[in-house]
Order: C-alpha cells, then structure tokens, then sequence
C-alpha cells in the first residue's frame, strides 16, 4: 500500500484545513500520490451537516415551530450534538465505503475543550475509521485562528467550505480551549484512542503558508506527511 486509507485533518477553526485539501485538489494524481501518500479521495467534512441543521432550525422559527438542533442565537441546544455529528462522519463513511473505488478518505472537523474537545470526539469515531486512520494536526495560536477567520469571512457565502466564519464572541467561547496538547503530552507520535494505536504529526501553519500555496507549503506538508506515514506503516505491520 502506498497510500493513507484514512487522514483526519483537525485544528482550530480557519487554521488552513480546508485550504490543504483545496491544495491537494490542485496537484496531479500521480505527484499526490508520489509527494504526500494520497491519491484519489473524497472528503468528510462536518461543517456542511452542521450548517444543514442551523438552516433547518432558521426554516422551522419562520413556520413557527420549535428549533431542533440550535438556540437562535446559534449556539447547539444540547452538547452531545458536537458528537452526533462525529457519529454521522462515522456513518457516512460506512456507506461511501460500499461502492468507494478511490484510494484516500479525508476527514475534517475542530473541536474546543468547552464542548468535549478531542477526547471526546475521538470516542465517537467507529473502530473501523481508527484501526485505519492517520491524524494530521494543523496548530495555529488561537490569535491567528482568530485573523484568519475575521480574514476569510465572506457574507454572501456563509455555507461556503472555503469562506464560513464565526462571530469573534462564539470562535473565542467555543475554540480558544483546545484540548490537543493535553493529549498528545507524553505520547510518542501514537495516541490510544479506544485501545487503538493511531499515529499522528503536526504541521505547523503559525506563519500562514496556506492562504497563498506555494513551495513552503508543499515542502512543509510533504514533511509533516512522511513522518506521519512512517509511523502510520509501522503501526500496520
């Protein structure tokens, strides 16, 4: 096998998640596959199930009904919604997993310490996704988490992947607090998540080398990517 099956990207809101796999879109198959351990693949993302339930909730107000998921002041009406979500990502990948011919799936969410953190979220994902699983961690401050968020913010394009931002007071209560060092503190390139060995690498975005790709980006996530495809082929054998 030459390829991850499974890469989780996590991090802060706007660390540039979404922007490396708009990057990889961008490169050629076969210098994907070469450089970073990925070929073809289809994306997980949380964020577009997430934004279904605010509009759904917006429909239900309008014909005066109660709201499902969401306060009106856009806040989750119960916490364990946060790992909902995570169970739908584990469900969806079963089914993409009965007809998928392709060589990669990426799966994409944040998560802050005020809503569970990764601990949490972590426990939600099925066994299958974790005996198969590589984690790639973008780690930004939560300054330039901020910035960039503010940066990207396009009004007319909330649902937008690419340009969906966050109010300062709800980025600041829900991701300021990340759980991620805590975890990974004494650890070893590996974390025990449900009895599961899943490797893991960081790749440093402080600087922002994502907004403008180019050969940083590419030199710096081909680095962060064969460390963690070593460990994910020694985790394997």
């Amino acid at each position: 096998m030459d390829h991850f099956k499974i890469l989780l990207l996590i991090a802060r809101p706007a660390a540039g998640k979404s922007e490396i796999i708009h990057f990889l879109k961008q490169t050629p198959i076969e210098e994907r596959l070469a450089q970073f351990h990925i070929g073809v693949f289809e994306e997980i993302d949380d964020f577009p199930m997430l934004w279904t339930w605010f509009e759904e909730d917006a429909l239900l107000e309008k014909m005066g009904k109660p709201r499902l998921h969401t306060t009106s002041d856009g806040y989750f009406k119960e916490e364990y919604f946060w790992n909902l979500l995570i169970e739908r990502m584990s469900l969806d990948y079963r089914k993409l997993m009965r007809d998928y011919l392709g060589h990669t799936v990426i799966l994409e969410f944040s998560r802050g310490s005020e809503h569970g953190g990764y601990q949490s979220a972590f426990q939600h994902l099925s066994d299958e996704i974790l005996e198969n699983m590589a984690i790639l961690y973008l780690d930004v401050p939560w300054e330039e988490s901020l910035r960039k968020n503010r940066a990207r913010f396009n009004p007319n394009r909330p649902d937008s992947i690419l340009e969906h931002g966050l109010p300062d007071e709800k980025l600041e209560k829900l991701y300021r607090e990340t759980d991620w060092d805590s975890l990974i503190k004494a650890q070893n390139g590996f974390l025990q998540i449900k009895g599961i060995n899943v490797p893991y690498s960081v790749f440093d975005n402080a600087d922002d080398v994502t907004t403008n790709p180019g050969e940083v980006l590419e030199r710096r996530l081909k680095k962060a990517l064969d460390l963690l495809w070593s460990r994910y082929t020694t985790r394997r054998e």
